[in-house]
Parts: structure tokens; C-alpha cells; sequence
């Protein structure tokens, strides 16, 4: 009740109070300071876009001070007054501050006009950088209302400040608005659109400062002022005067008891207290953890050489391999270079004394050896164990077939003959007794001697013969003084003669233990291997005889029962006929190119000077170099010696401002074959900066012709550029390249702009000699075929063929490819308009590519060719046949597994298909195609293809550096479509009226001419 009765009387009294107070007034002016700071593209793709160079930046400068002349203190819709403070840059590859920020604009008009052009590359990233940070530094604390006026034609050349895109966003979150204006109508929309706050309708909306006859437009100044100050408006003035206190309402309810609150954070450190007491002895703590892995050491010193290691187990015995069949001889092969003298071998090691065997027939006489050092005395030892049979002597010449029995004579030795035919059974002779143990099948009479070779591997163990009667023991010797070298001793009687064994293994077994070194016998002759006999008793050891080979060591195995011969087989079936000395040259000529014919143009210097400035742009300036290394390959090979007399050389001078140039020198020792060169004519870098021609040449006259000039060489000079040179050169040295017998060839070419180049620089250039001036109104004309035959007939009109002198010489022929690194990826249209017969020819086209190239020895083969192949339908459907590959069976069985789609057709979904899983690995953060290597897209198709996504497909395959090839098969073909994946290159178009035309020798000689 109480509660009822006081309410009444405190709205009263607040109402009281209310009018109490005074209004505020509305009518009061409102201060807003306004910053425009001005960015201007002083490149020389701004500089040199209207003569007199320069002219164009003169017009912005212009613009510029129209601009600030408009700018006036005002009233503005009667509530707030409107200041100017003004700021600008201009930039190129650097940024240069020419007004700080102020608010008197006589003062900046007069540093606005001494600005001067620096005409060199575009960095718009690096001058939004600078632009933000002298804002926010330099402007009006109490200035909230700020804008940039950014004056290029959003063309860039690189990103080093980390990207134009990156800093518009970091200036927009700084405050600033950002106008993007282009100074006349070449322009690059998409990246002006970057700059340009959004909506993109309102900052950019096609602001342009210059017409086509240099007229100021006066329209975009008002137009965009119209847009700051109505945005200062909505900034500044806000409805602050119609606001009043309200009465205060009446006291609320008491609330809930509110949740327990969360834990407050870490106080304050409190003071610090007094020292404590020292306290008692804790307990052993316990232990510590692990230590970390300490720093690896440094690497120790080199250590003593290692002993000898044990010889290691004899490996098992490999069974004999059938015989092969007899082949035709092939054609004599190249003669190979003599071979380096072989080290001589290592001596044998001392063989212990072998058991006596049967007295076989005599051997000839061998060699005598080289007397060896004699040893020390030494002891008389225990008699040795019985030592195993030596090696088998050499395999003499067959000789003829004896009756069996005893031994035959002794036959001629002689080398080692061919093997014959294998003659029928002879007459079965009378038995006789039986006879010793010859080797298995027919055998010839041991050979000559031959030098002893060097000690073989170990050999396998052979199998155990049947053990021998065990004789009495001999007695323990006396040590005997040392004596001279005696006699060696007669040998001990025969024991019986024991059972046929196995023919034993032709090389060494491992080395035996190391017996008492004996004194040095007299060398004896070599007899023939005798048979293998019983164990005799054991006779008086002699002295060490000559060094002998290993023999074979372990238990020998049970004797197995001699098998009767078998009858003689049948006639084997005829052999195929072998290859004839036409097909193995054949072979050797398309297989590895060594035996082709060869053009040489005799003794040649040649430079190219190329243009590597903003104007010419990243794409123009990779088909200057594709131009350079086209020309370079139709001249045949490249001396491998600078410093030789005769033989091609080449060098390049790539050129943009002052201090840039970069060279390939001709006498660089490093560049001696086309694969070298063409490597290093990929490496070069667009430069991106102004255009110093002038200063290029000279550079080119001092730095690669006078030096190393040869006396008996024409000397030629090709210089690519489009005429236009910076006026801050020096143009007295445009015929820099006309002192001597230099033969100069300048090629004219429009710019990024299309405009049309200065004759009279060229023909300077040129040495005055107009029929040595060409001109062109697009780079992609440099590689065309026409072009590149003219050139070649300028700097080689009199070629000769030097050929080996080779059998079967069909035709002067260079191998497809030879030396030269190119990836090929074919792009099929699988599209239902193909059909199927046609499809069939388009892939048996490709299979006749690949048996006519030259294609790489191995996955890490530098050079020669690699195909990959994709067959494309609608957006969604691409098949990858097979990724690049060298291998011919591969690419032939996976065209033949490869199915037609009979599909849509979409190009561009293609291409970027082709750039993530052939060019890339399926992740695409990995190159699998070869650097070093051209990479060629060759498109067949008839000609009609979907364009979606087409615009950003070709943007790929410009940043993979691709060099397109279309084949468009038909009349009925769109050629807007086809010049861009072309990229624009019409010679890159190959027209055929149908698929069954493909492999015809004229058109299918064309294609592979281009691709090599």
C-alpha cells in the first residue's frame, strides 16, 4: 500500500528534473578530417605505354593534382565540415615516398610533380605494404576517415611483400578504403578488383584516369570524391544531439542468490619473508630421470687397415645348363676402345703334397716357371695326412673316339675347336678289360699350358670318392740341418687300381691347411690328369714341389655305377632364322641413335640477346627461350670443345634494366653437347625490370664476341625484343654489334600491349640493313615452323651430312628425340562425336608416336622421350591409360587394354586432371615430370569440346610451362577454343580432314619434326 502511494511522486519529481535540464543542440557543426593517400604505378608497363616514354606517368601526375585541387574544406549537408589531409608513394620494383602526409595542398602538389618514372618491374604488394604503415603512423589521431587512391593496371610481375591480395586485406583491417583506378584502358580487371574494397560496385566501378587521346577524365575525380564524402558523412555525423537522459525507473526486486563464481585468478607475489631456519637432513631422493642423448660426436680419426677375413664356406655345386642352340654370327659392332692393362695377379698359396696317383700318360712339356726365393729350413714334421687330387688340368682339343680299352695315343695339342654337330653311335668293338676312368662324355687331349691365372673363387666341395686301405705309419724324422735344394723323389709304387669314379669340378676348392713349408723342388712338366686309384701306403715325404692350386675339400660322396650310353637323339626342329646384318644395324640405329647421320653447319658463333623486361611478360618471355632452343636443335650438334677451331657454339645474353644482365658465355667449358645447353637455357629466370637494350648490346660485344671471337667463324647476333628501350640508355650503343664481321639479326615484336615496335630502333639495331629486320605481332610466331626453317637457313645456308660408313644406308636420318629430354602427354577426346573407328585410328596414331621416338633407357634417364596418355570425356570422366612412361611393351599393352568412353567433351577439367596425376602425383604437392625436359600436351580431338573451366586450365598449364600441340581433326572445329589451349599459337594447330590420315608419312613426319 505504502509502495502505491510513493510511485506517483517519484515520477514526478524525476520529470521535474528532466525539464530541469537543457537540450543539446542539434544545429552545432561537426569536424571531419578526411585522409586520401595516393599510390601510384610508376613501371614500365605504366611508363612505356604512350610515347614519348614516360608520357603516361605525366598524364597520372595530372590526374593526381586535379584530384587534390578538388579537395576543398566545405559544409557539408549542413552538419559537418569536411578537411583534407593528403599523402602519396610511387612505385615499381621499389617503393619511394614523394609527400608525407599534410594538409596543405600547394605543398604536395609541388612534390607530386617531381616525380620521375622508375620503369622497372611491379611489386603493388610492397606499395600496399608501405601505403598502410605511413597512414597509420602519419595520420590525424582524431581522423577517422581514410582512403587510398591506387592508380596501375593491376598487371604484377611478383609477390615478394606476400602478395597485393594479402595487403589490400591488411589495409582494409586498418581503416583504410581502398579505390582501385585504372590509368587508361590496358588493363588487368581481375587484379584491380583485388585492390578495390567491396563492394567492388562502389571502389571500383571502372574509375579510369586517361583516355585514348590523353584527355584527364574529369568524371571519375568527381565521381569518387561523391563516395568519400558521403561515406564521411555516415562516419562522422551521427544523431547524438536528439538524445536526453531518461528518468531513472524504480527499483527492481531483489534478485536470486547468484552461482558460486569461478576460481579468481593468481594474486599479486606477496612480500618477501624472513630466511628460515635451516632444516633437517631430508632422505635420499629418488633417482633422477634418464638424461637425454648427448650431441653426436665428431668424427673419429680413420682407423688401422682390418686383418684379413676367414675365407668363407665353399658354396654347393651348380648343375651343368643345357646346351644352347648354335646362332647365326652377328654384324661386326663398333670398334671399342682399347682397354687398360689388367693388374697382374696375386700369387697362389703353397698346395700341400697330393697322394700318388697312377702314372698317367706323359704331358707335354710345360713352361718353365720362375724360380721362387728359397725358404727357411725347415723341421721334419709328421707325415701329413693323405692330400686331395689336384685340379684337372685344361680342357684340350676334342679328339677322335677310341676304342674302348686301354688308353688311346697321345693326340696333337691344339686350342680348343668349336663344338661339332654330335655325330651318330659308332660299331660296338670287341670287349676289353676295363679301362681307366675317363671324364663323362667325349673328351679331348689336354692343351697347351697356359700362364697361370689369378686365383679363382672358392669352389664347392666335391663329392666323397671310397675310402682307401689305411697304411702303416711312417716314422717321426730327425731334424736335419739345412741342405741345398735335392732331387725330387721317385715316386712311391702303385697300388691297385681302384673303381671308375665321378669326373671331377673344374676349378679349386678352398685352401687346405697350411703345412711345414718344405724346400723348393725343381720345377717338373705338367703331366696329364691321371685316374683316381686306391689308396696306396703312405711313402716317404719329399720336398715341396711347385705351388699347386687348392683342391677340393670334404668327404668325397659314394661312388654311383657308370650308366650305359644312350642311343643318339633325334634331330632337333629347325632353328628361327636370325637377325641379318641389315636388321642389326637397323636395330642399333633406331635404338640408341650412335650410328645416325649428323648435320653440321661448319664453324659457327652464335649470340642471342633476349628481352627480358616487365613489357615482354613471364609467357612471352618462356617462348624466347623455346624459340632459342628450337633454332639451336636444327643446327646440329654443339662442339663439345669451346676452345676448338671448328664445331657450333652458342651463347645468351638475357637483358632488362641496368646491372641485370645474365649470360651463357660460348666459350663455357660446361656446355658441350645440345642437352647441356638446352638445360641451361631453361634456367634463366624473367628478369622483370625496365628495358636497357643499348647497354645489352654492348655488354653482349664485350663480354661474349670480342673475347673469344674465332678466326675462322661466322659470327651471328639474333636480338629479340620489341623495340622499345628506356631513353635513360644510352642510344649511341644500338649498333653496338656492328663493329666487325658480326651478322646481326634483330626480331621486332609487339609487347603485352600489342603495340606496334619503333623500325628505325630495330633497323639500328639491325646495322642498317633492313632485310636483316623482321617483325611480328606476337611471340607465339617465334616458334612457329615456317619461322624457325627461315632461321635456320639464315644462320646454316650451307649444311653438310657427315654419315658412318655403315652397311644397309637407306637415308640421311637423325634419330627422333636423340639427346633431347621431352615428356609427352596425349589427350584424347573419347567423346561420342569421335565414334569408335575413329577412336581405333587416333590410338593406333599414338602406338606409331611411340615406335618412332626415341624414348628413355630407364626411369632416371635425363634424356630422349616419355609419354603418358589421357582420355577425357564430360567434366567427371578422365582415364589415365598409362602415366609417363619408357617403356615401350607397357605403353603398347595399355593402348590395347584402353576403352572407348563414347562420351561428352569437356578440355578443361581434362587439362587440370592431366596437371594433378601425370605432370604432379595424384597429391599434387610433388613434380613428376623431368625438370630438365620439355613438356608437350598434344590434344587430339575433333575439333568441338566443351569450354567450363577452360580459362583456369589454361592458367595451369602456363605455370607448368606446358608448350601445346593440337591435332583438330575435321572441318567443323572451333577455333576460338583451340587457340587457347594452343595458347594462341596457330602453328601449334595441326589440321587433318579425317582420323585414317593420321599416320600418312606427310603428316605424321610434320608431327614428329614439331614435337623433336
Amino acid at each position: 500500500m505504502l509502495l502505491k502511494l510513493l510511485l506517483p511522486c517519484l515520477l514526478f519529481g524525476a520529470l521535474s528534473q528532466a525539464q530541469q535540464e537543457p537540450a543539446m543542440d542539434c544545429s552545432a557543426q561537426i569536424k571531419c578530417p578526411i585522409n586520401v593517400y595516393f599510390t601510384i604505378d610508376t613501371s614500365e608497363s605504366i611508363a612505356l605505354q604512350v610515347l614519348p616514354p614516360g608520357g603516361l606517368v605525366e598524364r597520372i601526375k595530372s590526374f593526381s593534382e586535379l584530384f587534390v585541387k578538388k579537395l576543398q574544406e566545405e559544409l557539408y549537408k549542413d552538419h559537418i565540415t569536411i578537411t583534407w589531409e593528403f599523402g602519396g608513394l610511387h612505385f615499381s620494383d621499389e617503393v619511394k615516398i614523394y609527400s608525407q602526409i599534410t594538409s596543405n595542398s600547394n605543398e604536395y602538389i609541388q612534390r607530386l610533380r617531381s616525380i620521375n618514372y622508375l620503369g622497372r618491374g611491379t611489386f603493388t604488394d610492397c606499395a600496399l605494404s608501405n601505403m598502410t604503415s605511413q597512414v597509420v603512423a602519419q595520420a590525424s589521431p582524431e581522423n577517422r576517415v581514410r582512403f587510398a587512391v591506387v592508380i596501375t593496371d593491376g598487371h604484377v610481375t611478383g609477390s615478394p611483400c606476400g602478395g597485393m591480395k594479402s595487403r589490400a586485406e591488411s589495409a582494409r583491417d586498418a581503416g583504410i578504403k581502398l579505390f582501385a583506378v585504372s590509368p587508361s584502358t590496358n588493363k588487368y580487371e581481375s587484379g584491380l578488383r583485388e585492390i578495390a574494397n567491396s563492394p567492388v560496385e562502389l571502389y571500383r566501378n571502372n574509375y579510369q584516369a586517361t583516355g585514348t587521346t590523353g584527355e584527364i577524365h574529369v568524371e571519375t575525380i568527381d565521381r569518387i570524391i561523391k563516395v568519400m564524402k558521403q561515406e564521411a558523412y555516415s562516419e562522422c555525423y551521427k544523431l547524438t544531439c536528439l538524445e536526453k537522459p531518461g528518468t531513472p525507473g524504480p527499483k527492481g526486486y531483489r534478485g536470486q542468490k547468484g552461482a558460486k563464481g569461478d576460481i579468481g585468478g593468481a594474486g599479486p607475489p606477496g612480500e618477501k619473508g624472513r630466511q628460515g631456519d635451516p632444516g633437517i637432513e631430508g632422505p635420499i631422493g629418488y633417482p633422477g630421470p634418464k638424461g637425454f642423448h648427448g650431441m653426436k660426436g665428431e668424427k673419429g680419426e680413420l682407423g688401422s687397415e682390418g686383418k684379413k677375413g676367414v675365407a668363407g664356406l665353399a658354396g654347393r655345386n651348380g648343375t651343368d645348363g643345357q646346351k644352347g642352340k648354335l646362332g647365326r654370327i652377328g654384324a661386326p659392332g663398333c670398334k671399342g676402345d682399347p682397354g687398360d692393362k689388367g693388374p697382374l695377379g696375386y700369387p697362389g698359396d703353397v698346395g700341400e703334397r697330393g697322394q700318388e696317383g697312377d702314372p698317367g700318360s706323359k704331358g707335354d712339356h710345360g713352361r718353365p716357371g720362375r724360380d721362387g726365393p728359397p725358404g727357411p729350413p725347415g723341421e721334419l714334421g709328421q707325415k701329413g695326412e693323405q692330400g686331395s687330387p689336384g685340379s684337372p688340368g685344361l680342357p684340350g682339343q676334342k679328339g677322335r673316339q677310341g676304342e674302348r680299352g686301354g688308353g688311346g695315343p697321345k693326340g696333337e695339342p691344339g686350342r680348343r675347336g668349336d663344338p661339332g654337330t654330335k655325330g651318330g653311335a659308332g660299331p660296338i668293338g670287341p670287349s676289353g678289360e676295363k679301362g681307366d676312368v675317363g671324364p663323362e662324355g667325349q673328351r679331348g687331349l689336354p692343351g697347351e699350358v697356359g700362364n697361370k691365372g689369378a686365383k679363382g673363387d672358392l669352389g664347392l666341395p666335391g663329392p666323397r670318392g671310397s675310402s682307401g686301405e689305411i697304411g702303416s705309419l711312417g716314422r717321426n724324422g730327425s731334424r736335419g740341418d739345412s741342405g741345398d735344394v735335392g732331387q725330387r723323389g721317385e715316386p712311391g709304387a702303385p697300388g691297385p687300381k681302384g673303381d671308375r669314379g665321378r669326373t671331377g669340378f673344374s676349378y679349386p676348392g678352398p685352401r687346405g691347411p697350411t703345412g711345414d713349408r718344405g724346400d723348393k723342388g725343381n720345377p717338373g712338366p705338367q703331366g696329364a690328369r691321371g685316374e683316381y686309384g686306391q689308396k696306396g701306403a703312405p711313402g716317404v715325404k719329399g720336398t715341396s714341389g711347385d705351388p699347386g692350386d687348392p683342391g677340393p675339400t670334404g668327404e668325397p660322396g659314394p661312388r654311383a655305377p657308370q650308366g650305359e650310353p644312350g642311343e643318339p637323339g633325334d634331330p632337333g626342329p629347325e632353328g628361327d632364322p636370325g637377325l641379318t646384318d641389315c636388321d642389326v644395324m637397323t636395330y642399333v640405329r633406331e635404338t640408341c641413335g650412335c650410328c645416325d647421320c649428323e648435320k653440321r653447319c661448319g664453324a659457327l658463333d652464335i649470340v642471342f640477346v633476349i628481352d627480358s623486361s616487365e613489357s615482354v611478360g613471364l609467357t612471352n618471355f618462356t617462348l624466347e627461350k623455346n624459340f632459342v632452343i628450337n633454332v639451336v636443335s636444327r643446327l646440329g650438334s654443339i662442339a663439345k670443345d669451346p676452345k676448338s677451331d671448328t664445331g657450333t657454339r652458342v651463347g645468351i645474353v638475357q637483358y632488362s634494366h641496368d646491372n641485370t644482365f645474365e649470360a651463357i658465355q660460348l666459350n663455357d667449358s660446361r656446355i658441350d653437347s645440345l642437352a647441356t645447353f638446352k638445360d641451361a637455357v631453361k634456367r634463366l629466370q624473367w628478369i622483370a625490370g625496365g628495358t636497357y637494350t643499348p647497354s645489352a648490346l654492348r655488354f653482349a660485344y664485350d663480354q661474349l664476341i670480342k673475347g673469344s671471337k674465332r678466326d675462322k667463324a661466322k659470327v651471328f647476333a639474333v636480338v629479340i625484343t620489341d623495340g622499345r628501350y628506356d631513353p635513360r640508355d644510352d642510344e649511341t650503343l644500338l649498333q653496338s654489334l656492328c663493329s666487325g664481321d658480326v651478322i646481326v639479326n634483330a626480331i621486332g615484336i609487339g609487347d603485352m600491349f600489342s603495340r606496334q615496335q619503333e623500325d628505325e630502333s630495330l633497323k639500328s639495331i639491325a646495322c642498317n640493313d633492313q632485310s636483316r629486320v623482321t617483325g611480328m605481332n606476337l611471340f607465339a610466331d617465334l616458334v612457329a615452323e615456317e619461322f624457325i626453317d627461315k632461321m635456320e637457313e639464315v644462320l646454316c645456308p650451307d649444311p653438310f651430312i657427315v654419315c658412318p660408313d655403315l652397311p644397309c644406308k637407306t637415308e640421311l636420318a637423325v634419330a627422333h628425340c636423340t639427346q633431347r629430354p621431352v615428356d609427352i602427354v596425349f589427350l584424347l577426346d573419347g567423346s561420342e562425336r569421335i565414334g569408335l573407328e575413329n577412336f581405333r585410328y587416333a590410338r593406333t596414331f599414338v602406338e606409331d608416336v611411340a615406335q618412332r621416338l626415341t624414348l628413355a633407357r630407364s626411369a632416371d634417364d635425363e634424356l630422349n622421350a616419355r609419354m603418358a596418355l589421357l582420355q577425357y570425356g564430360s567434366e567427371a570422366e578422365q582415364r589415365v591409360a598409362f602415366s609417363l612412361s619408357h617403356n615401350l611393351t607397357v605403353i603398347a599393352d595399355r593402348l590395347a587394354q584402353m576403352k572407348y568412353l563414347d562420351s561428352s567433351s569437356n578440355v578443361g577439367s581434362a587439362i587440370i586432371h592431366a596437371i594433378n596425376n601425370i605432370v604432379n602425383d595424384q597429391g599434387g604437392r610433388q613434380r613428376v615430370a623431368r625438370r630438365n625436359a620439355e613438356l608437350a600436351f598434344v590434344f587430339i580431338t575433333d575439333g568441338i569440346t566443351g569450354s567450363k573451366s577452360l580459362s583456369e586450365a589454361v592458367t595451369s598449364m602456363r605455370k607448368v610451362d606446358a608448350v601445346p600441340t593440337v591435332i583438330a581433326v575435321g572441318d567443323d572445329v572451333d577455333m576460338d577454343i583451340l587457340l587457347q589451349i594452343g595458347l594462341g599459337d596457330r602453328a601449334a594447330i595441326f589440321r587433318e580432314k579425317s582420323f585414317s590420315q593420321l599416320s600418312r608419312s606427310s603428316f605424321f613426319d610434320r608431327f614428329i619434326r614439331w614435337i623433336c
